[in-house]
């Protein structure tokens, strides 16, 4: 598929059918992941991937507490049935560090020099790359955030270290013929000279 494609294509889907997904793909999406420019090539990142049934069953109870896994409502019933959930994290340390390094000019780890959290900017450019890879494969995917509150639960459950805090998940699969229409069924794209300030705002 030719890049524009891709992108033109690209939408989070919510609902897939019960398919194994090919590992090989999954992998694909992985290495592209890798691929994401990173503040001083800090590479602060790292992906939980969750590929077998047990798996997958284990992310949903650690993060949808309070959620009845045995009667969900719609959302919850789409989602679990994709067969790979991956987990992109971040790690600050791993910025801090790097900009103390003498090529970088600073000494110290001084949070309060970053004006956005590059970190987790990067993890979310990284996981683009995941979402774009899965469509150029003919498959779906779901970028969502993990609840603050599910978090510990959620790292806790799978080893997930210290210095690493997950950015949200991404659900890859085959779409579900018909799944659930999104938020752009219902809202209109904003056009381009909508948004695109030229010379000034």
């Amino acid at each position: 598929m030719e890049f524009a494609e891709v992108v033109r294509h690209r939408k989070m889907v919510r609902s897939y059918a019960d398919q194994p997904v090919d590992p090989v793909v999954v992998d694909r999406a992985l290495r592209n992941a890798t691929r994401a420019p990173s503040a001083g090539f800090s590479q602060g990142w790292g992906f939980l991937v969750l590929d077998t049934a047990e798996e997958v069953r284990r992310f949903w109870a650690a993060t949808s507490v309070g959620a009845d896994l045995a009667d969900p409502d719609d959302w919850l019933t789409g989602m679990m049935r994709a067969p790979v959930v991956v987990v992109p994290c971040s790690s600050k340390a791993a910025y801090l560090q790097r900009y103390a390094e003498g090529d970088k000019g600073w000494t110290d780890q001084d949070e309060a020099r970053w004006p956005v959290p590059f970190w987790h900017m990067d993890a979310a450019m990284a996981s683009l790359l995941i979402l774009q890879t899965a469509v150029d494969e003919g498959l779906g995917a779901c970028f969502f955030g993990v609840p603050p509150e599910h978090v510990a639960p959620l790292k806790k459950a799978f080893g997930i270290p210290h210095a690493f805090d997950p950015v949200g998940a991404i659900t890859i699969g085959h779409p579900a013929p018909g799944g659930a229409a999104g938020s752009p069924t219902r809202r209109p794209r904003k056009a381009a000279d909508e948004v695109v300030h030229r010379g000034r705002w």
